[in-house]
């Protein structure tokens, strides 16, 4: 059968089975925790959803990495993220495709990247546990699981490929300097709204940061740049967190890039047993006065057993089987280029033929519709069989 028969056939199949999905529904079919005789990294909630009836299971599976969760988050805080922004249930899409959905809580909140790639792994054994039997194996996963999603296509031939959104994956460091930056700038052009300066002799957040973030520090956020926007100007174009072509989106962009600060800093200092950020000889631009700017503003040098470990988190672009990414072009979390990053990544190891990137025009994190997402998916299977 040549290739351009394998792929009508694909796409008819497509077509009329979106017709037969609709006869399918999801049912969780079982959850309860797993832990290292399966395999993951420690003790980890799991679910898995089948569709149903069973006679539309088509036997491929797909496993799913969440993104961050703050440690200290209430049990079962990361089972919030199995809905897209519109409402569509991940697993109900899922198993609408015929394909079994399994997902991990992680032995581990805050950084988890390499917790996530093991405990995604080990939800197989989980399945078979269960005596489901499978046959193809996907993963998918957004913000940091897009993450553990491309490091896994990288290093796991037994994935048959992946669905990355809007994950960190061209730089971690350059993330991790992202929301460095966006607090420091913060400070510089704010003084005094989120607490004390953050420095390198004050680098652990204070636990009332936290606490009070969402009552106290977000309005005061809100209303600081409300009150000055000429400040606000200079910090988005200094800061490059997008917006989009709203500028109502600056609130709720500059919330979110900060939330990252306050909430992940001391956690990423204790996995990585040190500090990873590093502005040490960056020059800022964008100011009213960027002399002044890079004068005055906070400087911090990374410690070097962070940055060792820091590389475990890096992806290097060697992927084995098919990988499709989704990023909103305005993130103000994880910016957008981190997708222009990863391509060339890709391109530097002569594995384009495996990456097909899909930017979605939209402002905020992890932003896709249940549309955006089954069209990705298409384009994985179809991938998956050339």
């Amino acid at each position: 059968m040549t290739r351009l028969s394998i792929v009508l056939m694909l796409l008819l199949t497509l077509v009329l089975t979106r017709g037969a999905a609709a006869q399918c529904s999801s049912t969780l079919y079982s959850s309860g925790t797993y832990g290292t005789a399966q395999g993951a990294s420690g003790n980890a909630q799991y679910v898995v959803y089948m569709p149903q009836p069973l006679s539309c299971f088509n036997g491929g599976v797909i496993l799913f990495a969440h993104g961050y969760v703050p440690v200290g988050s209430p049990a079962g805080t990361w089972q919030s993220q199995l809905q897209l922004p519109d409402g569509t249930s991940i697993p109900g899409l899922v198993n609408q495709l015929g394909f079994a959905f399994a997902a991990s809580g992680f032995s581990k909140d805050g950084l988890a990247v390499l917790q996530g790639i093991q405990d995604t792994k080990a939800l197989l054994n989980v399945l078979a546990g269960l005596e489901i039997p499978f046959g193809k194996v996907y993963i998918t996963g957004a913000s940091e699981g897009g993450l553990v999603t491309t490091k896994s296509v990288e290093n796991d031939a037994s994935y048959a490929g992946g669905l990355a959104v809007c994950g960190p994956i061209g730089s971690f460091q350059k993330q991790v300097n992202y929301f460095g930056d966006a607090r420091v700038l913060f400070d510089y052009f704010f003084p005094g709204v989120l607490g004390a300066e953050w420095t390198q002799s004050n680098i652990t957040i204070p636990a009332n940061l936290m606490a009070d973030w969402t009552s106290q520090y977000e309005p005061a956020i809100l209303k600081a740049i409300s009150a000055n926007p000429l400040a606000t100007l200079q910090y988005l174009n200094t800061s490059g967190i997008a917006i989009g072509l709203n500028p109502a989106n600056a609130g709720p962009a500059i919330v979110a890039a900060l939330w990252y600060n306050a909430f992940a800093t001391n956690d990423a200092i204790n996995t990585l047993h040190g500090n990873p950020y590093d502005n040490i000889g960056r020059t800022y631009t964008g100011s009213f006065n960027d002399a002044k700017l890079n004068a005055s503003v906070a400087r911090f040098a990374e410690d070097s057993a962070a940055i060792t470990n820091l590389a475990n988190y890096e992806t290097d672009g060697l992927l084995i089987n098919p990988l499709v990414t989704l990023h909103t072009t305005a993130d103000p979390e994880v910016p957008f280029w981190q997708e222009t990053l990863y391509h060339t990544k890709v391109a530097n190891v002569n594995r384009l033929s495996e990456l097909n990137q899909i930017p979605v025009l939209a402002f905020g994190h992890c932003n896709v519709t249940g549309t955006d997402a089954e069209v990705a998916l298409a384009l994985l299977l179809l991938k998956s069989v050339l």
